[in-house]
C-alpha cells in the first residue's frame, strides 16, 4: 500500500498474488479494529508553504494560554505539551513561504506578551514516515529486537557520496485541489464519491484531479500509521540530531529510517540537522541516549537535543486550505493576529477561579 498507493487494492493484489477479495477483507478488518490508519504527507513546497517546528517555553501559570496563542494565526498543524529542554509546547505549522519572517515576528510577540519566556523555531523540509522494519520483529516470540550495537556501527560507518536533492517549487493548483489534499491528509483512503459530494463534481472529474495531483508530485508520501510498541510502556519524543557534515546527514537519515522506533524524519533547512520523532519503550531510552552520546564522541554528531511529548495533549488539524483564494493566494495578516493575541490574553486574565482540565483517555495515534 505504501509503494503503490492506498486506494488501488487491485494493484496490491496483482503485486502480492493475493486475491483482491482477500486483500479488501483484510484491509477492511484492520481499519475496523483501529489497527490501520492511513493518510498522506502533502508536498508543502509545491503548495507554496513551508513547515516550521516551534518549541515554546511557557511562563508558569500561562501554560493553558500558550496553545491558544499558537493557534491564532491558523496555520498550525500539531500542538503537543512537551517537557525537557523546553517545558511548554511543541508545535508544527505550515506557513506561506513568503511569510516566514512574519511568523517569527508573531512568536516574538507571544514572548513579549508574557505568555512565554523564549522560543526556538526550525524550518523543516518535507517529512518522511518510514514503516517499522519488521526484520527486527520475532513473530513467534511477539517481541522486538533492539540491535543497539549494530545500529551504532551502521550510523558510525563512513558515509558515501551523496547526490544533491533538487528543491520543489510551487506548482499549479486551485482551492478544489487543496480540498482533495486536505481530505487525503485526514484519510488516505477517502472515497472518490465523498470527494465528489464535497466539491459538487462528478466522480470522473474528481478522479482526474486526484490522478493529476499524484502525477505532479503534490502527494509527497503515503503514510501508514502503526504503533510498534504498546502505548502503556512507551514514550514519544522529538529529537534534533546535528550531524558534522551533509554526507553524514544523508547517511544518518537513510540509516535512521530503518530503525523501528523512528516515526518521522524531517531535515532542518540550512543546516546539517534532522528532526526525528521517536516512539520507544521507556526501558530503551537510556540505550538510545548512550548511542547518541557515542556518536557525538566519535564526531558523527556535533550535538543533539530532545523533548518528551505528552500524547494525551495532542491536537491536530490539516493544513489551512481555507486561507487560500484562487485569485490572491495564501492570506496572512500579522496585524490581525496581534490583535487576536491581545484579546485572547486579556480574556484569559479576566477569567476567575482555577482553570484545570484533567484528562484520562489515552491517544493511540501519535503521527
Amino acid at each position: 500500500m505504501r509503494r503503490y498507493g492506498l486506494r488501488n487494492l487491485q494493484i496490491i493484489s496483482d503485486k502480492t498474488n493475493i486475491p483482491r477479495p482477500t486483500v479488501h477483507a483484510r484491509v477492511s478488518k484492520l481499519e475496523k479494529e483501529g489497527l490501520l490508519r492511513t493518510w498522506i504527507h502533502p508536498n508543502y513546497a509545491k503548495l507554496g508553504l513551508v513547515r516550521g517546528m516551534a518549541l515554546l517555553t511557557t511562563k508558569p501559570g500561562r501554560e493553558l494560554l500558550a496553545p491558544e496563542a499558537l493557534r491564532v494565526p491558523g496555520y498550525w498543524l500539531r500542538l503537543i505539551r512537551c517537557m525537557g529542554e523546553c517545558n511548554g509546547y511543541y508545535s508544527t505549522h505550515a506557513i506561506p513561504l513568503e511569510k516566514r519572517w512574519d511568523f517569527e515576528q508573531y512568536l516574538e510577540k507571544v514572548v513579549a506578551s508574557g505568555i512565554a519566556s523564549e522560543y526556538r523555531l526550525l524550518w523543516l523540509g518535507e517529512a518522511r514516515s518510514p514503516l517499522p522494519d519488521f526484520r527486527y520483529y520475532d513473530s513467534k516470540k511477539k517481541s522486538w529486537t533492539f540491535d543497539w550495537p549494530g545500529w551504532l556501527e551502521a550510523l558510525a560507518a563512513k558515509p558515501g557520496q551523496t547526490q544533491r536533492k533538487n528543491p520543489s517549487i510551487p506548482g499549479m493548483f486551485d482551492k478544489k485541489d487543496l480540498i482533495i489534499l486536505k481530505e487525503l491528509v485526514k484519510d488516505g483512503r477517502t472515497k472518490l464519491t465523498h470527494l465528489a459530494g464535497l466539491l459538487d463534481m462528478t466522480v470522473p472529474a474528481v478522479k482526474y484531479r486526484f490522478d493529476n495531483l499524484a502525477r505532479s508530485g503534490f502527494i509527497q508520501e503515503y503514510v501508514i500509521d502503526m504503533l510498534p510498541f504498546p502505548p502503556e510502556i512507551s514514550d514519544l519524543y522529538e529529537m534534533v540530531l546535528d550531524f558534522k557534515s551533509n554526507e553524514g546527514l544523508c547517511h544518518g537519515e537513510k540509516t535512521l529510517s530503518s530503525l523501528p522506533m523512528v516515526m518521522t524524519l524531517s531535515r532542518v533547512e540550512g543546516t546539517n540537522s534532522i528532526a526525528v520523532r521517536v516512539y520507544l519503550p521507556r526501558t530503551q531510552m537510556n540505550n538510545l541516549l548512550t548511542m547518541l552520546s557515542a556518536l557525538s564522541r566519535i564526531g558523527v554528531l556535533t550535538g543533539f537535543t530532545y523533548v518528551l511529548l505528552d500524547p494525551m495533549t495532542i491536537r491536530t488539524q490539516t493544513f489551512s486550505y481555507e486561507y487560500y483564494e484562487n485569485n490572491t493566494g495564501w492570506q496572512y495578516d500579522n496585524l490581525e493576529y496581534f490583535e487576536k493575541l491581545r484579546k485572547v490574553s486579556s480574556a484569559f486574565d479576566k477569567e476567575e477561579g482555577i482553570q484545570a482540565n484533567f484528562q484520562s483517555a489515552p491517544v493511540l495515534g501519535f503521527q
